[in-house]
């Protein structure tokens, strides 16, 4: 059973879509380059040198991504997350930050500030955690399958060290990121052996790890139902070693279960997308790295907002799209998969929307 619509906030002016659900985060992404091949994500068998990504001019300028986010945010979008691909592989991301740091003066949210947070594999942290920060970035969540650096290098699929994303971490605590977690999405029978290593770690580094169920996004990853671990099997494991037990979400629309250590370690959250799908609270919109809007991760197409941005910007009329796009939305693809799980409609890859 998917988990139902909640109370959720909806500001003045708002949509909310087919189902009643209103827009409240949104997935920012800035290029659909990465430095990992991910096996789920990415894998290099079919994403290899010759690849074709998005030529330069087709992605959306920091400028254009900053209108697009300020009309969302005038929608009701209160968490702003920089995705890819790989964001840190974009030059001067943070440039990016400060622009969106600049919408908390936008009349819209009086007073409001906005929740700017960024999901990265971590390897280029050592250089660009420092100004990061310093640009307004509120939160950064860290990908991290493995502490084996033979089990990382299979799951990445990059030449690039285990070490890397270690120093990373450390470089963003250094910086000031008090609030870092840390994403490992398990495969059964590739890396669900590493469960007792990522749980010790991010206990001892006071980080919050969440484990995810491997999904079936896009259309590249070979995905098979044999290799999802379920959230529950991985609760009564983490269980086995340290007792948890479920705590309430911290905010509406929150995809992890959250759990804490009851002896006061800290906690941890399970995605459990196939097994306990939770599309009925799902508030989240996507923006691609050459501007289109997907209201789902599992969307098969989404729809162009380039027409707003270029040549000249029309703010109003790209408000009054995005708010009817938003206001058709019935997206409940996981719901669906759970109960037709052969089902395999065509999918974008996640590089491109954004995880």
């Amino acid at each position: 059973m998917g988990r139902t619509a909640h109370s959720l906030p909806v500001y003045s002016g708002a949509p909310v879509d087919a189902l009643k659900r209103p827009l409240g985060d949104v997935r920012l992404s800035v290029t659909d380059r990465c430095n990992f091949r991910c096996n789920y994500c990415m894998p290099a068998e079919v994403f290899g040198p010759d690849f074709a990504f998005l030529p330069r001019a087709e992605l959306l300028t920091f400028e254009e991504i900053a209108v697009v986010a300020r009309q969302l945010v005038a929608l009701g979008a209160r968490t702003l997350r920089i995705t890819g691909g790989e964001p840190l592989v974009r030059r001067n991301v943070e440039r990016l930050v400060a622009l969106l740091r600049a919408l908390d003066a936008a009349e819209e949210l009086c007073g409001e500030p906005i929740d700017i947070a960024l999901t990265t594999n971590g390897s280029l942290l050592t250089k660009l955690a420092v100004p990061l920060r310093a640009a307004g970035l509120n939160r950064i969540t860290v990908s991290l399958d493995s502490l084996t650096p033979e089990t990382f290098t299979r799951m990445s699929g990059s030449a690039l060290p285990l070490e890397s994303v270690l120093e990373g971490i450390t470089a963003a605590v250094e910086a000031g990121f008090a609030d870092i977690k840390l994403n490992a999405v398990i495969r059964r029978g590739v890396n669900d052996a590493e469960i007792p290593a990522l749980v010790e770690f991010a206990r001892a580094q006071g980080h919050t790890l969440r484990m995810i169920e491997y999904m079936d996004v896009g259309t590249a990853n070979g995905w098979r139902l044999d290799e999802v671990l379920p959230a529950s099997e991985i609760v009564a494991r983490i269980h086995a070693m340290h007792p948890i037990e479920p705590i309430a979400p911290s905010r509406p629309g929150e995809v992890a279960n959250r759990y804490r250590y009851l002896d006061g370690g800290g906690e941890i959250g399970l995605i459990a997308s196939v097994s306990a799908p939770f599309c009925g609270d799902c508030t989240r919109a996507r923006v691609s790295a050459d501007g289109y809007l997907y209201t789902c991760l599992f969307a098969s197409k989404g729809s162009s907002l380039k027409r707003y941005l270029r040549p000249t910007v029309d703010a109003v009329g790209l408000r009054e799209d995005l708010r009817a796009r938003w206001a058709a939305r019935d997206d409940r693809y996981s719901e669906l998969r759970d109960a037709e799980t052969t089902s395999r409609l065509p999918k974008v890859e996640m590089f491109r929307v954004g995880g």
